[in-house]
């Protein structure tokens, strides 16, 4: 008998696909960004840096589509549109929260423990060859 624990773990459980999309590359930073305030695509890629319009673009869509996001078109000249976390998006915001906080405490000891346990560069030593 499986224990309930493993259940989601489960191809097909809903707590999966919950965690799978928090998961995906930019998908917290994006919800973090949107905590603050709801924003325009292009202030959120200058808020979050190193993400292209195009990734930005996708990311939006597929947090909209799991109605975490939703987005507002403005009927004005020039187009406006914002984006902003829906009820669901913003139960989102304390765990994340607690995320960044760990990440604040421990990023750079990571950092530091990558630097320190580099592998080996492999040898261009002839005589090593059988």
């Amino acid at each position: 008998m499986q224990s309930p624990r493993g259940q989601v773990f489960l191809a097909d459980c809903p707590t999966r696909l919950a965690v799978e999309v928090i998961a995906e590359k930019w998908a917290v930073i994006v919800l973090f960004a949107l905590s603050l305030e709801p924003q325009r695509p292009g202030e959120l890629a200058e808020l979050i840096g190193g993400i292209s319009r195009k990734v930005l673009t996708q990311t939006l869509r597929r947090l909209q589509s799991y109605g975490l996001v939703e987005r507002q078109a403005f009927a004005e000249s020039p187009p406006r549109v914002e984006y902003s976390l829906t009820p669901l998006g913003r139960t989102l915001i304390e765990p994340i929260k607690v995320l960044t906080d760990w990440a604040r405490n421990n990023g750079g000891t990571i950092v530091d423990f990558q630097q320190n346990n580099q592998p080996e560069a492999p040898t261009t030593d002839d005589t090593a060859r059988p």
